[in-house]
């Protein structure tokens, strides 16, 4: 991909994965046919990828343009370079008859490659134009629905004890109403893991509508909410039922906001570091 990244990992695979839903029938069979075999896939000529998957090449080019690629030699440059960093490997999957040392190890495993490879999808230019945006809100409005909107709540603690009027909202019905009173000066971020929650991408609508700055966490790249959106930060995870469902994407959801919300408190460290004190002295009696 040639936008500015935080890592200096490529992530050509990554993306398919975090875009492969939205791929057309055709895509898919190309996009499965490079993930099963990457390393053989760098030695394809076009028309070879394009036989194996059994699709025209113009199939294989509308993939790499998807991805973000001028063409199909750029895309395979960046498998050779995804290929030359290996990420981590996980551990496997969690099998029935393992013991708990081994659970432990292998769902560490796992939450610890989840972290890199959001680090790895981690977009710098989307990075600093939401922290731009946050600086400058009026207000900041965090939605989300079910676990994504417990990691809202969460957003809002984190920016409220940094000085910015916060809040988040759960509820469909207060979401819609409140998104309905955004304005120009605000900003509305969507967190939702498949990016496809009808309630959220109702809300994002709305505040578009409304003129609101809107960024979106997600795990898909493309989505709903992600076609709405004026910055995307992309977390990636694979889940199992017997891999904590939705924790590990929890887990990434809060890394990016960790990441973002430091970005803005350096940058506004006057303000942010007055508020942290304040927030911490008015609640300094609550302990023992």
């Amino acid at each position: 991909m040639k936008t500015n990244k935080i890592s200096d990992l490529n992530n050509s695979l990554l993306m398919i994965n975090s875009i492969y839903s939205s791929l057309t029938k055709s895509e898919k069979k190309v996009a499965d046919t490079v993930m099963k075999d990457p390393e053989a896939a760098v030695f394809y000529t076009i028309t070879d990828l394009a036989e194996k998957a059994d699709v025209g090449e113009t199939s294989v080019i509308r993939l790499c343009r998807k991805l973000g690629f001028k063409g199909y030699q750029e895309f395979k440059l960046s498998i050779v370079q995804d290929l030359a960093s290996p990420a981590e490997q996980i551990m496997g999957e969690i099998e029935e008859n393992d013991n708990m040392e081994t659970i432990a190890k292998k769902i560490t495993a796992h939450n610890t490659q989840a972290l890199h490879n959001a680090l790895s999808l981690l977009n710098e230019q989307h990075l600093n134009k939401v922290a731009d945006a946050i600086i400058r809100a009026d207000r900041l409005f965090f939605c989300g629905v079910g676990s994504s909107g417990l990691t809202a709540m969460d957003a809002k603690y984190r920016f409220m004890r940094l000085g910015f009027q916060a809040d988040a909202v759960m509820d469909s019905h207060m979401m819609a109403m409140n998104v309905a009173l955004v304005g120009k000066n605000d900003v509305v971020a969507v967190i939702s893991t498949s990016g496809s929650t009808k309630d959220v991408v109702n809300a994002v609508s709305i505040a578009k509508a409304n003129g609101a700055f809107i960024f979106c966490i997600t795990n898909h790249g493309k989505s709903p909410v992600t076609q709405q959106a004026d910055a995307v930060l992309l977390g990636t995870s694979r889940e199992t039922p017997l891999q904590g469902g939705a924790f590990s994407s929890k887990l990434t959801q809060i890394h990016l906001l960790d990441i973002l919300s430091t970005v803005v408190a350096l940058r506004q460290k006057d303000m942010t570091y007055a508020a942290l004190e304040k927030t911490a002295k008015a609640v300094s009696d609550k302990l023992y």
